[in-house]
């Protein structure tokens, strides 16, 4: 079965945050951005970036964006 484009997207965010290219404490792009360079819409956006919350690679700040977490 294919992956969904939440998950692809997730994938491909969470390969720059393991490589090292977003390294801990990296503001991610807004959604806004990530809509348009990967031309998906916001609900995907949104989804893949509950996945990476849940997995503990970002944490976000309210009003200030999400970040690349420190590893535990």
């Amino acid at each position: 079965m294919p992956k969904q484009q939440y998950q692809v997207l997730a994938d491909e965010l969470r390969a720059k945050i393991e490589s090292g290219e977003w390294p801990p404490g990296t503001k991610l792009p807004s959604r806004s951005q990530l809509c348009r360079e990967y031309d998906v819409s916001d609900t995907v956006v949104g989804k893949a970036m509950m996945i990476l919350r849940a997995t503990g690679l970002t944490e976000t700040l309210e009003g200030v964006g999400v970040f690349v977490a420190e590893p535990k």
